[in-house]
């Protein structure tokens, strides 16, 4: 290995050492801590350009080591056909293609000469340097896309009043390979909303990628982390539905989502900027414009690739695309590990709702619909109930009760007349008397049956009597019906006054004539 070149101080040291003062070589380089070798080959250099001590006045360095050490004549190297490294560029966004095919396919289109594989690499890596860096990513074709919300809303007014109402959010998508954007106004950034762009972005697309990229917002991300984020549950059921798998972007990583911040900003330059003066009083009427500003930004061309975001994602991005779900996704919000109380009831919307009675105190899912609320349990359904917007009440399923409990619930006031009514027709008059004089029906069934089941006792002829006699008296409850029976009323005219009851003889009983 050749040693470094001396830096010429050193140099003009050597000859004012050797020729000014005459030193040897070894003693030249004993003074100067160099090989006595290096001085004898810088003499014979300066000699042979003519070179002694004291050098010319004003001799700079570069003109004393071009003088040493005067460069060879090199022959141009051989002029070699330049790739197109635009279309290299986009070539590498279709999958599976690599630089390594690139360069065999250009190495067969030039087979007389070329560059290497190694200077292939550099040269596209110099051109793509010179790229902006939200083209300059690599991402395959229906790879990924990017989304994100910017900082700056799109204010929404009222009508009547001619105030602001709301600020709206602007949902961004944008595809890896071409850059294609996507944007819609939404109310804000709640999970209803953000499901719902995320399926009408997809369905504008005509497909769907491979992977989603979003930002740890909380409808998206339940809880960050830079291994294993927690996907929020209704977030990774919409990318289930549609096949696709979401990996968000690390927090604090603004290389990991480029391509959204770029698009982000293209949205605020040109989408929200260009609407900074204008009233909107609906959603539906600012996405009408912002509809027509993508068609604008999406097909602007490129400044240093040909083409458009229109044109790369035609035939880089749509091809690829996964085909959509016949069904689209149905919005559907999740409530993990609710605990089922003591009655076999969960809440959800502030409805109750039944579940099978062997789960109390056990820990569920719901997922709620606009039409249903189903209820799973390891991973399986165990109830499925239409939603309800009463507030407060409950929804029973009589197969989710114990059977004590259900056939309570099958006694309704209309049920317990009709078996009454097999009695007879007092007897069912006075069930439902019964019924009647209570503030709620249910307090009355355990009296209406307890009266039906007295027929045991007497049969069906006595306590129909009874019930008559028990109606005439307004007696409504079952002690008295079992009283008349027990004495024997229900065999006297409903008109006759009850006998008296007979005395006994008694040696203190004084009798009626003590008294006259």
């Amino acid at each position: 290995m050749p040693r470094p070149r001396l830096a010429m101080r050193k140099v003009r040291d050597i000859l004012r050492l050797a020729v000014g003062q005459g030193l040897s070589r070894r003693q030249v380089g004993a003074s100067l801590g160099i090989p006595h070798t290096t001085v004898a080959d810088h003499l014979h250099r300066a000699e042979a350009a003519g070179l002694g001590w004291p050098l010319p006045e004003g001799m700079s360095d570069a003109e004393l080591e071009a003088a040493l050490f005067p460069r060879l004549p090199v022959a141009p190297p051989p002029e070699r056909p330049m790739p197109d490294w635009r279309q290299v560029h986009k070539e590498l966004r279709r999958k599976g293609v690599t630089l390594m095919l690139l360069w065999l396919e250009y190495k067969e289109a030039n087979p007389e000469g070329g560059y290497s594989y190694s200077q292939f690499c550099h040269h596209y890596r110099t051109f793509a340097g010179r790229v902006d860096l939200v083209m300059r990513q690599d991402h395959r074709a229906g790879e990924k896309l990017f989304i994100d919300f910017p900082g700056q809303t799109l204010p929404i007014y009222d009508r009547a009043t001619n105030q602001v109402a709301y600020q709206a959010q602007l949902f961004v998508a944008a595809l890896g390979a071409s850059s294609y954007v996507y944007a819609e106004a939404v109310a804000s950034q709640q999970l209803p909303a953000w499901i719902g762009a995320h399926v009408n972005c997809f369905e504008a697309l005509g497909g769907i990628t491979e992977i989603l990229v979003p930002d740890n917002l909380l409808s998206g991300v339940t809880k960050s982390h830079r291994y294993e984020p927690e996907i929020n549950a209704t977030y990774q059921e919409m990318a289930d539905h549609y096949g696709a798998v979401v990996i968000p972007a690390r927090a604090r990583k603004p290389r990991d989502k480029a391509k959204a911040e770029m698009s982000v900003l293209l949205a605020e330059r040109w989408i929200l900027a260009r609407l900074r003066n204008r009233r909107f009083y609906s959603l539906a009427e600012a996405n009408a414009v912002i509809r027509e500003l993508l068609v604008w930004l999406n097909d602007r061309p490129f400044k240093k690739l040909p083409g458009s975001r229109r044109t790369l994602f035609e035939e880089l991005d749509r091809p690829a695309l996964r085909p959509l779900p016949v069904v689209p996704y149905e919005y559907g919000e999740w409530k993990l590990g609710l605990k089922v109380n003591i009655d076999y009831h969960i809440e959800a919307g502030r409805h109750y709702y039944s579940v099978p009675y062997q789960l109390v105190g056990q820990r569920v899912d719901v997922r709620s619909t606009a039409m249903t609320v189903e209820v799973f349990f390891s991973g399986k359904r165990v109830a499925s109930h239409l939603r309800s917007g009463a507030v407060g009440r409950h929804t029973t399923e009589a197969a989710h009760m114990p059977d004590s409990h259900r056939r309570h619930a099958e006694w309704t006031p209309s049920r317990i007349i009709e078996w009454a009514g097999k009695t007879g027709p007092s007897t069912a008059a006075l069930a439902e008397a019964i019924m009647e004089a209570r503030r709620h029906p249910e307090q009355g069934y355990r009296s209406c049956l307890g009266i039906i089941r007295l027929v045991d006792r007497y049969g069906a002829e006595r306590l129909e009597a009874a019930a008559a006699r028990a109606l005439a008296a307004r007696a409504l409850s079952y002690r008295s019906v079992e009283s008349i029976l027990r004495h024997g009323l229900d065999s006297q005219p409903l008109g006759a006054k009850p006998p008296a009851p007979a005395h006994r003889n008694h040696h203190n009983l004084r009798g009626p004539e003590y008294y006259q």
